[in-house]
């Protein structure tokens, strides 16, 4: 079974790393981590209120799953997860939505807690690390931090949806990105219509 986490930022776009959650658990488990700001940010955009400890079951709740899915909503500042140690099996890392302070500190090296670490050994471990920055416009210094993390080994997939596809609502644009990312992951999704499909 295909190990996962995703971690939510406090960027605005809370909702693709959600969707991105509900997608990756029909294939395996996976490890959701929220900042401190991200789960501020989820409470804020989607009325989702993440428990300090955790919070599996509303956010199950939420996306209206099952309650015997491989979910583990883990509290960031818990450096004792296996999610930060690079022994864990995991096969990819995607921080989704990706805040312009957090490439900062990543493409920096730090890992103060669990959502940095995760994303850190992703990298020092050569596994799949996707970011999904979600700002614009972007200064200099978020482009070259973005830069560092590619030239590291990260697949950098922006927040830009495609409108070829005639998006008809908010979820069809979030499908879209969240799709480029399980594409970027080579993961099967019909989550929208490709060109000329």
């Amino acid at each position: 079974m295909k190990r996962y986490v995703v971690i939510v930022t406090g960027a605005s776009g809370s909702a693709y790393g959600l969707r991105l959650v509900e997608q990756l658990l029909e294939i395996g488990e996976v490890t959701l981590i929220f900042t401190k700001m991200g789960a501020e940010m989820t409470a804020y955009e989607l009325g989702l209120m993440v428990p300090a400890d955790g919070g599996r079951d509303a956010v199950l709740r939420y996306l209206e799953l099952p309650r015997d899915l491989p979910l583990r909503v883990v509290p960031s500042d818990d450096l004792f997860d296996a999610a930060a140690s690079g022994s864990t099996r995991i096969d990819a890392v995607v921080v989704a939505p990706a805040s312009m302070g957090f490439v900062g500190s990543l493409s920096g090296g730090l890992a103060s807690d669990l959502a940095e670490r995760a994303a850190d050994v992703a990298l020092k471990e050569r596994r799949r690390l996707v970011v999904v920055p979600r700002e614009t416009p972007l200064s200099l210094i978020h482009l070259r931090n973005l830069t560092t993390l590619a030239e590291a080994g990260a697949s950098i997939v922006p927040a830009m949806p495609g409108f070829y596809q005639r998006p008809g609502s908010v979820d069809d644009m979030v499908n879209f990105v969240v799709g480029k990312v399980l594409d970027v992951l080579d993961v099967d999704h019909e989550l929208f219509t490709r060109w000329r499909g």
